[in-house]
């Protein structure tokens, strides 16, 4: 099984979470609901911690402003059209 994505993670974590608010876990799962939960907080943890890099870099390249240094591939640039092209 892959390793699911962070909102995938958060919102399994947050059943989890309800269930045993509620009371709905029973005590012969309580353990099993606990390890997942513990994997879901490293999951969701490291997918926070990966992603605040890559925004620490993205802002050290624009502080220097080194636009060669983004390397944002062509298919998530955006296009911007003139609009002052004056055709009507």
């Amino acid at each position: 099984m892959s390793q699911p994505s962070y909102t995938e993670a958060f919102e399994e974590l947050q059943q989890i979470v309800s269930e045993i608010e509620d009371g709905q876990i029973s005590v012969d799962t309580l353990s099993e609901k606990v390890s997942r939960a513990a994997a879901l907080i490293k999951i969701c943890k490291q997918k926070l911690s990966e992603t605040e890099d890559n925004v620490n870099e993205i802002l050290a390249a624009l502080e220097r402003n080194d636009e060669d240094d983004l390397e944002i591939p062509d298919d998530e640039q955006i296009e911007y059209e003139d609009d002052n092209t004056g055709e009507e």
